[in-house]
């Protein structure tokens, strides 16, 4: 049996974890966000390769990146003037989320078509006339 010690570390990790996909489809909420996520999953770009067929400002562009990079979305490296952003750790995070879902999903409707099939009333051959 688990000591309360073990409890709250396991409620703390769950938490957190929740916090963690919040953020992530706080920032996938918005479409220019998920429009920069899918051009980074093609590989890293600089902020000014991801600014460039977008209709905003530089500095929306940047208030957009601080929200991917704030939920882990994106990561971000400075070498010498230019900036790099790569897809983070928190994609795989919220897509094993998703897939853990609708694993789920499918087991409750493979249970539920088998049921179905074992109660449902034989079906009667229509005779012609």
């Amino acid at each position: 049996m688990l000591d309360i010690f073990a409890l709250v570390v396991i409620l703390k990790r769950v938490l957190n974890h929740s916090d963690t996909l919040d953020h992530v489809f706080h920032a996938l909420a918005d479409p220019t966000r998920r429009g920069i996520v899918e051009r980074l999953s093609r590989g890293p770009a600089s902020v000014s390769e991801l600014a460039a067929p977008l209709d905003m400002t530089m500095s929306a562009v940047v208030q957009h990146l601080a929200v991917l990079e704030g939920s882990g979305l994106v990561t971000t490296e400075k070498v010498g003037r230019v900036r790099t952003c790569r897809v983070g750790p928190a994609l795989q995070l919220a897509e094993r989320w998703i897939t853990e879902r609708r694993e789920t999903w499918e087991r409750r409707l493979d249970r539920l078509g088998d049921y179905l099939a074992e109660t449902a009333p034989p079906v009667r051959k229509k005779t012609k006339r």
